[in-house]
């Protein structure tokens, strides 16, 4: 499926080809406070798939809370939005898009969910409950 989005400025444009299946629900600790909510919804990418139009995202290295893995956090430096994540380097990265920067967020409906050890207790059932994949 092509998607297009952009920050909430618009100063950074993208586009991408996703695979709607692979649509998932992250509730790690990170994505909570990055994401200043409960949960974070992402779709990967291929390096290869992805094409960013214009701007030029700031990005800064944190390793996750939960994995211990290091990853590209990038985001506009103008308004703030968080635009992806990706390995810091190497070829063939794989990006986990912000649904909610894309135009076709309405249709990428989530498959399953992570770190569901992190769920906060009070969010009712979500789609792709009781799948977790880390």
């Amino acid at each position: 499926m092509k998607v297009d989005g952009s920050c909430h400025c618009g100063r950074i444009v993208f586009e991408a080809e996703v695979d709607p299946e692979r649509v998932r629900i992250c509730h790690c600790t990170d994505c909570q406070a990055l994401s200043g909510s409960a949960f974070r919804v992402v779709v990967p990418a291929e390096e290869a798939n992805f094409r960013l139009r214009s701007g030029s995202p700031k990005g800064y290295i944190k390793t996750t809370a939960d994995s211990g893995v290091p990853r590209l956090h990038a985001f506009c430096a103008d308004c703030g939005s968080p635009v992806y994540v990706t390995a810091p380097t190497g070829e063939g990265r794989t990006f986990g898009l912000r649904v909610g920067t894309l135009k076709q967020r309405e249709s990428l409906i989530p498959k399953r969910q992570t770190w569901l050890q992190s769920k906060l207790p009070w969010l009712p059932p979500l789609p792709g409950e009781g799948v977790e994949r880390q």
